[in-house]
């Protein structure tokens, strides 16, 4: 945190400087330009204030023309300003060509400004929130999805059992079983069973149990 903080505050302390000799070279040069008292020192803030907003349009704006061509004249300014005060331009004979540039730079700086601050900036693009929820989406989903079960075959359809064929039971048997039911009902107490039925009569289950459902 210490060390971040020493990185921050040397930019700040390299921004400060170099923009107060910058202020005071453009304000030098407006003053040998003609430019005296309060309007001396608004030139170097009417630079200063085009390098900021030609610096916001390239943040904000997907078209960078209109700001790259402000940064530069700005830039060019404040430069040239720098360059002319470090002993190459005798500032008590300053040519007509400098006060017609500092003499015109108001207008230049006011038309800048209002390009760049009132004109209709393209948004730089962005990713799409369909595009943005499309790809996460489709990796959780893939991540979070359980692996789908094997199908199972369907179970095999029981085949229908076919009826027994009927038994044809003799009346003079169906009423041999009566008497040998009512015989064994008053003996037990119950009513005679299919088994005992067949037993008693020795014939077959098809037979017992075609006699049983008579009785």
């Amino acid at each position: 945190m210490r060390a971040l903080l020493a990185r921050v505050d040397a930019v700040l302390v390299q921004a400060v400087i170099a923009a107060a000799l910058s202020f005071a070279h453009l304000h030098d040069i407006a003053s040998a330009a003609g430019q005296d008292g309060w309007k001396a020192w608004a030139y170097p803030v009417s630079v200063d204030l085009l390098l900021v907003a030609a610096w916001r349009r390239l943040r904000t704006s997907g078209e960078k023309g209109a700001g790259w061509c402000w940064f530069v004249i700005a830039l060019g300014a404040s430069l040239g300003a720098n360059v002319a005060t470090a002993g190459l331009l005798d500032l008590n004979h300053v040519p007509a060509w400098l006060r017609i540039l500092v003499a015109g730079w108001p207008a230049v700086a006011f038309l800048g400004g209002t390009l760049l601050a009132h004109s209709a900036a393209v948004p730089a693009e962005a990713p799409t929130a369909d595009e943005d929820q499309e790809e996460p989406s489709d990796i959780e989903d893939q991540e979070d999805a359980p692996d789908p079960a094997p199908a199972l075959p369907a179970p095999p359809t029981p085949e229908p059992t076919p009826a027994p064929p009927a038994v044809s039971v003799p009346a003079a048997l169906v009423e041999h079983a009566r008497k040998v039911a009512t015989e064994h009902h008053t003996r037990t107490g119950t009513a005679i069973d299919t088994p005992t039925l067949r037993a008693r009569l020795g014939v077959s289950l098809p037979i017992a149990d075609a006699i049983a459902a008579q009785l």
